[in-house]
């Protein structure tokens, strides 16, 4: 990707793939660090128009980025138990009633829905787009997008 096209890319979809980050994690430092790990990715990397949007792919890559992260956190959690360490995180928003309660609600969610409601909302992506990101069918994506929906709008009553 050339130095022009990138400096384009970065002003118009950082800031909401950071927002989309934030969400994700509910760490905003830790997004900082996905979000340059992201453009990282995308500097090196070789965007195919022909393929979809320049934004579908920038998330494409945030979504491996954050699921690399996740995978190398999970392994370091097993190797702590493992050594009787133990990975302690104190949950910055305990103190918070609705956010804690917002979390309990999606933690009923499947993974997929989870994912599909932070790119829905968190990431202000269209559904053709989630779709295109995740390399899914359309309606996949609606499907649940509507189950994750459903199911937050009956734990939050």
């Amino acid at each position: 990707m050339k130095d022009d096209e990138f400096e384009v890319l970065y002003s118009e979809q950082a800031q909401g793939l950071f927002a989309f980050l934030v969400y994700r994690t509910n760490d905003r430092s830790l997004a900082e660090d996905l979000l340059a790990d992201a453009f990282e990715r995308a500097l090196r990397g070789k965007f195919n128009p022909r393929k979809g949007s320049a934004k579908t792919w920038l998330y494409t890559i945030a979504l491996n980025v954050l699921r690399d992260h996740v995978r190398r956190t999970t392994a370091e959690g097993r190797a702590y138990a493992k050594v009787d360490v133990g990975a302690e995180g104190a949950d910055p928003f305990a103190g918070v009633e609705v956010r804690d309660e917002l979390l309990r609600a999606l933690s009923v969610l499947a993974a997929e829905e989870r994912e599909a409601i932070a790119l829905r909302f968190g990431a202000d992506l269209t559904v053709p787009e989630m779709a295109s990101v995740l390399g899914v069918p359309l309606t996949t994506v609606e499907g649940r997008v509507y189950r994750a929906l459903r199911k937050l709008r009956e734990a939050l009553a």
